[in-house]
């Protein structure tokens, strides 16, 4: 296929997502609070949504709103966020990534468990490879004495925090679906999902009297810009080629794992056994599995 707009959109979107993962990643360098960049995150969100999309504000306040479903995101979003950032500080980009990119398995369960969606054998295969590389990713090697607490602790934080990851967005994908489905626009939802995100990460950050600075804020309006260039040019990848639904979504996910990957073995030399090259493999091999070619 030549190169197009829609082909742009998607390298893009594949580059804000691995983006936002290096900002995360090097977040501790730096010596960024994280709970201010991502509120301010939030709120650089919400005012590109605002301006980029242009939600109908006749919309934003109808009477099928899900706001339990809108304040269930609230919470999540943030906290996954941040789940996100310990995970990349202790297991890495490349686990992380591939982490996240897997939890999209959890809605497919969500389907056959509470949409009714018949199951069928490819889908389960798939599933089934999903699960087998997320163990594969997962399994450290067994180089750090048990007998050391701190190395103990750190051992589990390893795979503890991709684990959050991959179960919270795996939850926040099943929220944004439930809100499709009242018939809420997605510009709409999108909106109140930041807003309500950035407002309950406002609280918690005034509750607990941070001491504000400015390096931590412009992080943050970097992090916006990554996370909102990252969902802008996945919809827009959509919007230009129709036609190729499976294509966007196997060359997203997959551009993600893969460039993860490099960007984290090679700028960041993090170290991957052989256990861990084959989850990843495997991750890839699920979402070719699962795509409806």
């Amino acid at each position: 296929m030549p190169l197009t707009p829609g082909l742009l959109y998607l390298a893009a979107s594949v580059a804000c997502s691995v983006t936002v993962a290096v900002m995360l990643k090097l977040a501790r360098r730096w010596q960024i609070d994280v709970r201010q960049a991502i509120a301010m995150n939030y709120a650089v969100a919400a005012l590109l949504c605002w301006v980029v999309l242009r939600p109908d504000p006749a919309r934003l306040l109808a009477p099928q709103t899900p706001w339990l479903v809108l304040a269930a995101l609230g919470v999540l979003l943030p906290s996954v966020f941040l789940a996100m950032a310990a995970a990349l500080r202790h297991a890495g980009i490349v686990r992380s990534d591939a982490a996240q990119r897997l939890s999209l398995f959890i809605p497919l369960l969500a389907a056959f468990a509470l949409f009714g969606e018949p199951v069928t054998g490819r889908k389960l295969a798939a599933i089934a490879l999903a699960f087998t590389a997320l163990f594969c990713l997962l399994r450290q090697p067994p180089r750090i004495r048990l007998s050391d607490a701190t190395a103990a602790e750190d051992r589990r934080a390893m795979w503890l925090w991709p684990l959050v990851v991959w179960a919270g967005y795996g939850v926040i994908d099943i929220l944004f679906k439930q809100v499709a489905r009242t018939g809420t626009a997605f510009a709409g939802g999108l909106l109140l999902a930041f807003l309500t995100a950035g407002t309950l990460m406002l609280a918690y950050l005034l509750w607990r009297r941070v001491r504000w600075q400015a390096r931590h804020l412009a992080a943050g309006v970097a992090l916006g810009l990554a996370n909102f260039g990252n969902i802008l040019t996945y919809v827009r990848a959509h919007q230009s080629l129709p036609e190729h639904p499976a294509l966007v979504f196997a060359s997203m996910n997959m551009g993600v794992i893969t460039l993860g990957t490099l960007v984290g073995a090679l700028a960041f030399r993090e170290p991957l056994t052989r256990v861990n090259v084959l989850g990843i493999a495997l991750a890839l091999s699920a979402i070719l599995l699962m795509t409806p070619w």
